[in-house]
């Protein structure tokens, strides 16, 4: 993976009114191509720095992928206004959640960019959390 561009990522979730935000700026890989722009970027567990995760987010207009692998994995989709069945692999096992995109602001070039969307995830119909995605990529510096 090349890393040739700095990727700012902040998620935002709201559990039983509950909020709580992740933030990471790490080096990573952003290629675009006709209308999709692909960011790949590694992040590593807090607690046991051996642990690591690859992250890619494809984007198609109004539409995300977000795809993690490591030892969690998942594959969300983010559609801008619809729901999809969704597989998210834990630790304690496979769940199939359901994701509602309220709103997905793409505002990526060929240079870089940002990212927004805010979604709702539920488990058997009962809704589970809000949440917010904000993405930032910007070429890295050459000396």
């Amino acid at each position: 993976m090349k890393d040739n561009f700095l990727i700012s990522v902040t998620g935002t979730q709201i559990i039983d009114g509950e909020k709580e935000s992740i933030k990471l700026t790490t080096g990573g890989e952003y290629v675009t191509e006709e209308n999709t722009h692909c960011i790949r970027y590694k992040e590593y567990d807090n607690d046991n720095p051996d642990i690591c995760f690859h992250n890619t987010v494809r984007v198609e207009g109004d539409t995300l992928t977000v795809i993690r692998s490591g030892p969690a994995q998942s594959r969300l989709i983010l559609e801008k206004g619809r729901r999809h069945q969704c597989h998210y692999n834990t630790m304690f096992g496979d769940l199939t959640v359901g994701v509602f995109t309220d709103t997905v602001v793409n505002c990526l070039t060929e240079k870089g960019g940002t990212l927004r969307a805010s979604y709702t995830l539920d488990f058997n119909a009962g809704l589970v959390s809000k949440n917010e995605i904000y993405i930032k990529v910007t070429e890295k510096e050459v000396n």
